[in-house]
């Protein structure tokens, strides 16, 4: 939901998610940037972090991942503001948000051991990103989950600007095919792995992660077979 990346969604919009979503469909939220430690030097509002918290909640077992996204001139030289935010992200009775963090600065990765150790500390997954950061920085990180589950985001920068997203332009199968070892090699250490196409990847996000679940050995739903898309709003 990038939505939720603006602002805390109010209560009745989170509950018409629910409502309106089958069993067994996951809602992967943004933390809104405002919350992050990011924008401003100073520590964020936890009880803003509580109340988003509170929201998500709402959602039930239809809450997956919350992802705390920060930009690419957010660098190494503020792991002592992530550090504390890490150290002050809300955790409700029964367990609530299972938390990812999304760096865009290089320098965050050649932190290696010491940024995965840190992100277990805290029970926070690493997100792996492809299209921003170099992918076989990515790669040696994913065979080290810092947390139950993986979190996986497939992005843009193929060179290609596109107008058009109602089908795939780009051909990254070579792309393709190196990601799904990874998620294999994932699956064989954590028990759950997230993964999210931006239409910007090859330019139709659905057609993208149909061959990618036809790679791992998933069985796709054809678009054929889908009803007419709900509002959910």
């Amino acid at each position: 939901m990038d939505s939720t990346y603006h602002a805390t969604p109010p209560e009745h919009v989170v509950r018409a998610w629910a409502e309106r979503v089958p069993a067994g469909f996951s809602f992967a939220l943004k933390l809104p940037q405002q919350l992050t430690p990011e924008p401003l030097p100073h520590t964020p509002d936890l009880a803003q972090l509580e109340l988003f918290c509170a929201r998500a909640a709402l959602l039930g077992d239809k809450l997956g991942p919350v992802l705390v996204q920060l930009g690419p001139e957010f660098g190494p030289e503020r792991w002592d503001a992530v550090a504390a935010f890490l150290e002050r992200l809300p955790r409700l009775p029964g367990g609530g948000p299972r938390w990812a963090i999304e760096f865009r600065q290089r320098g965050w990765l050649g932190a290696g051991p010491k940024l995965l150790e840190l992100l277990h500390t805290h029970g926070v997954a690493l997100a792996l990103v492809e299209g921003q950061l170099k992918r076989e920085e990515m790669m040696e990180l994913a065979i080290h989950p810092t947390t139950e589950f993986a979190y996986v985001r497939w992005l843009g920068a193929s060179g290609k600007k596109f107008e058009d997203f109602s089908a795939i332009q780009v051909n990254r199968d070579r792309e393709l095919s190196v990601w799904a070892m990874a998620l294999a090699a994932l699956t064989a250490r954590v028990p759950a792995v997230y993964g999210y196409f931006s239409n910007h990847f090859q330019g139709h996000a659905p057609g993208s992660a149909r061959e990618m679940q036809r790679l791992i050995g998933a069985n796709p739903v054809e678009p054929e077979k889908l009803r007419s898309q709900t509002s959910l709003f």
